[in-house]
């Protein structure tokens, strides 16, 4: 079976590379010609754990190949994914102009049957537009070439995305074709034969599913940060609350850990379309967007707190943050805590130095020399007034706190994720302020 996916992004790399450790045929496509050529010799752009070894593997059986010539890769191709990026308009809403830009070039280099789907994250509606647009161009062909359009949402977690793709909680299709069932069926195949179920449904719908599920993730996020800040207000431990709701089956025990609030290129993005689409619609999702209001304000909860502390005197304190990633096993900063954490810490007047497992690179490209960021998440401590733990990589887990206490200038941890004990880190000296708490 051979399949093409365009877009060689975050979702479009993990897609392909999955399907070519399969046995598949998988052609990705990119316009980005330095991008390719990096991953036609296995350096991969991102950072995901497992996958630069799984492409060089796939690359090297002949599974997995590298283009920014699209045509080429349609000849006798069942199956092409776009899997590009859907960046958010001015107003929120989602940008689709690659997405149908890709569909166009489909339309007027096709020349067999081919599958359409869809693997970006897209309004409702745009199924519709993709095949509006692959049939105008075969239309100015004179071309009656059939095909069929599918939506195939992505459910990957960044840090887990090989995991996620390879043994799957579901799979949601949507199309309205019995052919396109069938195909879809034989892909996932490999993926199924554990039990993991395929979902078919209509494309509206599939579509709608992705924006419910992260829309539904993200308003569990912010429901407990707003709980952990009342639970800090009257007295309340957020981690007895979160136990005790928890253990409720209605409820369970997943995205409701209290922090510093949700970032990366899924949840903000997508709540913020999904509400735009709403609007486009007449329609005022208000839940929604008290959740997004709630998240801004959670992003600034611990500058507030280093605030308090130093009563309002920050000029020339040196802060450190152990983090810089939205979340562990990614490099990913995009609408990160950090990012406005650490204007705030600058517009202050702070000196900020910063530490992350793999994120320095991309902190070094977003921020320049505005903060320090060094390679031991210890030299970052020497004469630091304060520590904010923003993201909860397992190496921040058990710190040295003799070595910490002896480079700190004031010994003061601020926990963004509430992995540290209270009691262990004031039995060492330390002041200690967590959320919720």
């Amino acid at each position: 079976m051979k399949i093409t996916i365009v877009g060689s992004g975050y979702v479009g790399l993990v897609t392909g590379t999955c399907f070519a450790e399969v046995g598949i045929n998988v052609s990705c496509v990119d316009v980005d010609e330095q991008k390719i050529e990096s991953l036609k010799k296995g350096i991969v752009p991102i950072y995901e754990p497992g996958l630069d070894a799984m492409i060089s593997r796939n690359i090297e059986k002949g599974r997995l190949h590298f283009t920014t010539d699209l045509s080429s890769t349609l000849k006798d191709c069942e199956v092409i994914f776009i899997a590009v990026g859907t960046p958010p308009e001015e107003d929120g809403s989602a940008d689709l102009r690659y997405v149908i830009d890709v569909a166009r070039e489909v339309g007027r280099n096709i020349d067999d049957y081919i599958l359409v789907v869809t693997k970006s994250t897209v309004p409702v509606g745009t199924g519709e537009k993709i095949r509006a647009a692959v049939q105008e161009e075969l239309d100015k062909r004179g071309n009656g070439i059939s095909f069929d359009v599918a939506s195939n949402p992505e459910f990957l977690k960044e840090g887990a995305a090989i995991q996620d793709f390879l043994k799957p909680d579901r799979i949601v299709i949507g199309t309205e074709s019995d052919r396109a069932v069938k195909i879809m069926q034989k892909l996932y195949k490999p993926f199924t034969l554990n039990g993991h179920p395929l979902i078919f449904m209509d494309i509206p719908s599939a579509e709608m599913t992705k924006y419910a599920a992260n829309a539904m993730l993200a308003t569990r996020i912010s429901f407990m940060n707003e709980v952990a800040n009342l639970c800090e207000i009257m007295g309340a431990n957020v981690d007895m609350v979160r136990k005790g709701i928890g253990s409720d089956p209605r409820i369970g025990n997943k995205f409701i850990y209290p922090g510093t609030g949700y970032g990366g290129s899924c949840f903000p993005k997508d709540v913020k379309a999904l509400i735009k689409s709403a609007h486009k619609n007449d329609f005022e999702m208000t839940l929604l967007q008290a959740v997004e209001s709630v998240n801004d304000k959670q992003k600034e909860i611990l500058y507030k707190k280093v605030k308090a502390y130093f009563k309002g005197d920050l000029e020339g304190r040196k802060v450190a943050l152990w983090g810089l990633s939205f979340n562990p096993q990614t490099d990913d900063m995009r609408e990160a805590p950090s990012r406005v954490l650490i204007k705030l810490l600058l517009n202050a007047g702070c000196v900020v130095s910063a530490y992350d497992p793999v994120a320095l690179k991309e902190a070094k490209r977003l921020l320049g020399d505005s903060i320090e960021l060094l390679d031991d998440q210890y030299d970052i401590l020497q004469d630091a007034d304060c520590l904010l733990l923003v993201t909860e990589w397992k190496e921040f887990r058990v710190p040295d706190l003799k070595k910490m206490k002896t480079m700190m200038k004031n010994p003061a941890i601020f926990d963004g994720r509430n992995i540290y004990d209270k009691d262990e880190l004031t039995g060492a000296g330390f002041s200690y302020f967590a959320i919720g708490k």
